[in-house]
């Protein structure tokens, strides 16, 4: 469905076909709070990762790679370092939004963009304590620090240590899923 999908919108893809199972299946129940079931997924064996580094090797200079989500249990937790080690020497941008050690793990790479959230962070209350956080990201090794702040909005500090801020869109709120992804996306997109 998904690739057909992709077809009907005349987009190019190039999916590594499992033998153990399909895309994983997420439930979003919509009442006075959001709630997440998110289904394990498939299993991951070895020959479907190298199937993924080699179809990895045709990247090149200047190319973007999102790296969203969490890690399937079959496969090892380091993945996202494993993928972004295995282009160095190339000027791959990486775009990393995930959580906890999964996203601090790579910013020994430097990656061209990090995405954490209010949820991720703790409570943050305002743009500046945002900032600081970033800014602290950027030590780290991240190049641009993107907080999404929800109803507060979001937060940019660049990788020329530019902050922007940005309010939230007042309106009603009808559907949150998506809206982290959307915002990666729209960054991307501004940048290129």
């Amino acid at each position: 469905a998904i690739e057909e999908g992709l077809r009907e919108k005349d987009i190019q893809s190039d999916f590594v076909h499992l033998k153990n199972g399909f895309s994983r299946i997420n439930i979003k129940i919509r009442s006075k709070t959001e709630t997440d079931i998110n289904g394990e997924g498939p299993q991951i064996d070895s020959d479907d990762l190298k199937c993924l580094f080699t179809k990895l090797e045709i990247l090149q200079n200047g190319d973007t790679v999102v790296l969203a989500g969490s890690i399937p249990s079959s496969l090892p937790q380091n993945m996202y370092e494993m993928i972004m080690s295995s282009q160095s020497g190339k000027d791959i941008r990486f775009v990393v939004d995930a959580t906890g050690e999964l996203l601090m793990n790579t910013l020994a790479y430097r990656p061209f963009l990090i995405k954490p959230n209010n949820d991720e962070l703790g409570e943050i209350s305002s743009p500046d304590e945002a900032i600081k956080y970033a800014a602290k990201m950027k030590e780290k090794g991240a190049r641009n620090v993107l907080v999404s702040m929800g109803s507060d909005g979001a937060v940019l500090l660049d990788e020329n240590s530019q902050k922007h801020y940005m309010p939230a869109y007042q309106g009603k709120v009808v559907n949150t899923v998506g809206a982290g992804d959307s915002m990666v996306a729209g960054f991307i997109a501004g940048y290129e």
